[in-house]
């Protein structure tokens, strides 16, 4: 039985946040293929997960036997988090743009799941190769060409931790000009930002039934 594990950050609740709106989207649609699969959800906005503490820090690289209670109960919560991700046969990730970067809770969920000699650091990463699909979403553009290309943040630091460090089979889906619909300034772009929510839902929808076909019910 396949599993999914998919996280959301944005802040915003339902249809009001577009990476949601897009995650949902190819959840369906890895659903409908999977439909006695099993979905590992965590919103982390609700929910957020610790913030890497000393004790979960120091934990990870020294021998369990050898851990105070304090550094063993915060390992603990912290191997649950990458065993979700090594359970996992496809990740889906929100990770809309706040500021320029990733929100705050989605740094700390990977704060906890990069654990050096076993998600990473070693020749076959325990998670190494499993799908990973990441909406990023963002109220501007900042692709390839534009003014703030020098200013993305999200996808540079995602392929550097996602794809080099943790070894996942990464691939982004890119909402953008989300602002224009609620920035006046903005006007004339919402149509720009109406074509790239619809081929983000479109993506979403290939990306899930591709994701899904990688594995059998």
């Amino acid at each position: 039985m396949a599993t999914l594990l998919h996280i959301d950050s944005s802040l915003l609740p339902g249809a009001a946040s577009s990476s949601r709106t897009v995650t949902d989207a190819f959840r369906n649609a890895w659903q409908e293929q999977h439909p006695e699969g099993t979905v590992v959800y965590r919103d982390l906005d609700t929910n957020p997960v610790p913030h890497l503490s000393a004790h979960a820090h120091l934990a990870g690289f020294s021998d369990p036997s050898a851990h105070t209670p304090e550094q063993a109960a915060a390992f603990a919560e912290r191997v649950k988090l990458i065993e979700e991700l090594e359970r996992a046969d496809a990740i889906l990730i929100g990770a809309p743009m706040y500021n320029y970067s990733i929100p705050s809770t989605l740094k700390a969920w990977l704060d906890n799941v990069i654990l050096f000699g076993r998600t990473a650091g070693v020749e076959a990463p325990a998670a190494k190769g499993t799908p990973v699909t990441v909406v990023a979403s963002r109220g501007g553009s900042y692709a390839p060409g534009t003014p703030r290309e020098g200013m993305e943040y999200v996808q540079n630091y995602l392929e550097a931790v996602l794809r080099d460090t943790l070894a996942l089979d990464l691939d982004f889906i890119v909402p953008e000009l989300t602002m224009a619909p609620q920035n006046p300034a903005m006007a004339e772009l919402v149509p720009l930002f109406e074509a790239s929510r619809e081929k983000a839902l479109l993506d979403a929808q290939r990306k899930g039934k591709e994701t899904a076909a990688r594995h059998a019910a």
